[in-house]
C-alpha cells in the first residue's frame, strides 16, 4: 500500500517496517482488548450480538414472512449473511473512526498513518473469523454437505475485505474535516442493509425482474456475500454474478469496484494523512 510512511528520522528502512509492523500488532490488539473492557461477557458479545440479530431476522422475516430460496438451509444462510454485513458494516464505521479515535498518539509517535485503520478493520477480521467458527459448527449440525468450493470461501472474504479497507480510509479522511459524515454513513448503511439480498433471497428480487436481481449482484458487497455464501452452504441454490450474469464484462465490475474503491482510498489517504496531527 503506497501510503506516506511517517517514520523516525534516521532510522534504516528495513526497520521502519519492523517497527510498522510492531506498531500495527500492538494497536491491533489494544484495540480488541479495549473494545469489550467492561462488559462482563468480553469477547464473546463477538459471537452474541450476531446471534441475537439472526434470531430477530430469523422470526420476523423466515417464519412469520416466509421468506426463502427454497433451500432447507436458508436460516443457515441467513446467518451466513448477517454474519458478513456485521462485519463490512464494523470495519467501515471503526475505519472511518480511527485516526480521530487516535489524534493523540498520531501527535505524539511517528509512524505511517494508515496503521491505525487498517488495525481497525483487522480487528474486524479477528470478529469475522470467530463468527465464521459459529457459523460452520451450525452447518456441521446441520448436515450441510461441504464441496471443494469451500475452498473459494476465503476470495469472497478478502474480496470484501478489501473494498472495506478502501472505503474505511475515505470515510476516516472525510471524518478528520467533517464529523457529520458519521452521521451520514449510518444512513447509508441503513439503506444499503435492505438493497443487499440478506434478509431476502435474490429470487425474490428475480421475480420483480430479472435484470433488477443481476443489477443488484453488480453491488460488491452483494456479490462478495453471495459469492460465500454460494461457496460455504449452498451451491446449487445460491445465485451469483458467476453464474446468474450471462455477459462476460459485466461479472468483472464489482471485482473492478473493487480495485478502484481501494486504490482511491490509498490515494485520498496518502493526500491528505500529512495534515491529521495538526488539523486534530
Amino acid at each position: 500500500m503506497n501510503v506516506e510512511d511517517k517514520t523516525v528520522p534516521g532510522v534504516p528502512a528495513p526497520h521502519r517496517r519492523t517497527y510498522s509492523s510492531v506498531v500495527l500488532r500492538e494497536l491491533v490488539r489494544t484495540d480488541f482488548k479495549l473494545r469489550y473492557q467492561g462488559s462482563f461477557l468480553g469477547v464473546a458479545w463477538s459471537v452474541i450480538k450476531p446471534l441475537m440479530l439472526f434470531a430477530v431476522m430469523y422470526v420476523v422475516f423466515v417464519r412469520f414472512l416466509k421468506f426463502t430460496d427454497g433451500t432447507p438451509h436458508f436460516p443457515l444462510v441467513l446467518l451466513l449473511g448477517i454474519t458478513l454485513w456485521n462485519f463490512f458494516a464494523e470495519a467501515t464505521t471503526m475505519g472511518m473512526q480511527s485516526v480521530v479515535g487516535h489524534g493523540d498518539l498520531l501527535r505524539k509517535i511517528h509512524f505511517p498513518n494508515y496503521i491505525i485503520v487498517v488495525a481497525a478493520t483487522m480487528n474486524s477480521m479477528i470478529s469475522l473469523a470467530i463468527n465464521l467458527v459459529v457459523v460452520i459448527v451450525f452447518c456441521l449440525f446441520s448436515r450441510v454437505e461441504f464441496t471443494w468450493r469451500v475452498l473459494l470461501a476465503p476470495f469472497g472474504v478478502i474480496e470484501l475485505y478489501a473494498l472495506a479497507v478502501g472505503i474505511a480510509l475515505v470515510l476516516a479522511t472525510l471524518n478528520v474535516y467533517f464529523r457529520d459524515i458519521q452521521h451520514i454513513w449510518e444512513v447509508v448503511m441503513q439503506a444499503l442493509f435492505y438493497g443487499v439480498p440478506i434478509i431476502y433471497p435474490l429470487s425474490m428480487a428475480a421475480q420483480v425482474s430479472p435484470a433488477f436481481a443481476k443489477f443488484i449482484l453488480i453491488d460488491p458487497v452483494a456479490q462478495s456475500i453471495q459469492d460465500v455464501r454460494w461457496a460455504l452452504i449452498a451451491p446449487q441454490t445460491t445465485p451469483t454474478t458467476w453464474n446468474y450474469v450471462n455477459t462476460w464484462w459485466i461479472k468483472t465490475i464489482p471485482v473492478a469496484i473493487v480495485l478502484a474503491v481501494l486504490a482511491l482510498g490509498v490515494g485520498i489517504f496518502e493526500k491528505h494523512s500529512r495534515k491529521f496531527a495538526e488539523i486534530m
